[in-house]
Order: C-alpha cells, then structure tokens, then sequence
C-alpha cells in the first residue's frame, strides 16, 4: 500500500499544476483566462487561491509532524490570511464584491481533488506531497498573478495589493522548493 500512495503522491503536484493552468488557459471560454478577467472576477480568484492555499495548510496541521511542514504551514496561513484579509477591506472600502467566475471555480474544483489525494496520505507520503504541491502551486499562481492578473488589472489599489502579495508569495515559492529539497526522498 506504501508504494501506491508513493507513486500516487508523485502525481499529486502535477495534477494540481495541471488543474490550475487547464483553468486559466481554457480557449473555450475567455471568461476562464485569467487575463480577460475584470477586476471583481480577479479579486475574487485571488482570494480563492489565497484560501486553497489556508486550507491546505490547515491539512498540513492536522497530517504532518514534520516541523519543517508545520512551520511552512503556519506561515502560509498567517501570511495568506492577512492578504485575504486585505483584499476584503479593499473591495469594503470601495463598496464593491468579488465576482465568481470560471476561473475561481476552476481553482476550486482542482484543489478538492487534491485535498482529497492528501487525505489519504500520511508520514512522509504527504510531508513530499504537501510540499510538491506547494511549490507548485506557488509557481503556477505567481505566474498568473504576475503575467496575467498585475498586468490587466485597472484598480490602481487592487494592482498594488497584488504587487506586494506576489512578493510575499515569491517567498513563498523560495521557502517551498527548500522544503522540498530538505524533505527529499
């Protein structure tokens, strides 16, 4: 059972990446490019990975007893929660909602499948997982936010906040690929 939750878990970074860039490079839909999205449906997808990624360290606190996985855990709540917490204060100040969207279903749907995959994990299987998962998720939603969302967005508040949270979440992406080199084989 050990060795197919191992190769199992190998996937679970690449599915997560998949699920991500498959939702935000749909031609089917140009609602689902996050480059076409206005600023109340980008709002609403960054607050939507920004709470993937809360409720992934959530599981990370309930699986893991590694005290590298816990401590990245615990800051990627800290650190996610204040910058959701932010966007919320923003779109209160100007008296306007996050707009669902395909997109952030998309963002959504990807991340219960691999809640799911995670679950079933424990010991090392999921410490590698979790941080696979992170690091990639970390790279995919930079790329978005940098190349798609900061770009297009007409808010010049909105652009901001999501300027100094890409710098958070770059060291983020930092932090992970050490953790994924530290938690190895």
């Amino acid at each position: 059972m050990t060795n197919r939750k191992t190769s199992h878990a190998s996937g679970f970074a690449a599915v997560a990446l998949a699920a991500i860039i498959s939702a935000g490079c749909a031609a089917t839909s140009k609602a689902q490019d996050p480059a076409a999205l206005n600023d109340l449906e980008i709002a609403h997808a960054a607050y939507v990975a920004g709470d993937i990624d809360i409720r992934n360290a959530h599981l990370a606190l309930a699986l893991s007893d590694n005290p590298q996985v816990r401590d990245f855990a615990q800051l990627m709540l800290t650190d996610h929660q204040a910058v959701n917490d932010a966007a919320l204060a923003l779109l209160a100040k100007l008296g306007a909602d996050p707009q669902d969207n395909p997109f952030s279903q998309s963002l959504l749907s990807g991340a219960r499948k691999t809640w799911g995959d995670l679950a079933r994990l424990s010991g090392h299987d999921f410490d590698k997982s979790y941080a696979a998962n992170e690091l990639a998720y970390h790279q995919t939603v930079n790329s978005v936010v940098g190349d798609a969302f900061i770009p297009h967005v007409e808010n010049a508040e909105l652009k901001d906040l999501l300027g100094s949270a890409l710098a958070t979440f770059q060291a983020h992406e930092q932090h992970a690929a050490q953790m994924v080199e530290a938690i190895g084989q």
